[in-house]
């Protein structure tokens, strides 16, 4: 029996991609919630967000993409794998590096390295002003 109204294929997929993370149907904790945006009375009178915590990780993921709730049920868990082989594989780690080394880039000098940047400009400039045309006699 076919627990999401999507293709035994999908649902297949999904099920070998859990088993490759070593996650299990019972890590979920999976609470419906009603969505909101559009789509009138109907969005206000059913429960058709999901939303999936992994319980032991922490991760939390709400969908509401779909209008279907066994729709948004697969999603979820698409949605919360991703994460989760994110953090596995430690991209996580190189997006942390990344925002670190901005945050550096970005960080105000030193009045020591902003005296030693502007003399290096000075020293540059002198550089060119002695690539100047040599003015002639007759001109």
């Amino acid at each position: 029996m076919s627990l999401f109204t999507v293709s035994t294929e999908k649902e297949k997929a999904l099920f070998e991609r859990m088993a490759s993370l070593g996650v299990a149907e019972s890590d979920f904790r999976e609470t419906f919630v009603r969505s909101s945006g559009p789509g009138g009375q109907k969005v206000n009178k059913t429960s058709s967000c999901v939303q999936l915590v992994h319980i032991p990780t922490g991760l939390t993921v709400k969908c509401q993409r779909e209008r279907s709730q066994a729709v948004n049920r697969f999603l979820a868990r698409r949605l919360l794998l991703d994460r989760i082989e994110k953090l596995q594989k430690g991209v996580v780690e190189a997006q942390q590096d990344r925002a670190e080394k901005i945050r550096r880039q970005k960080r105000k000098r030193s009045k020591r390295a902003k005296e030693k940047m502007l003399d290096a400009k000075h020293r540059q400039s002198e550089k060119k002003g002695l690539r100047s045309k040599i003015p002639r006699d007759g001109d």
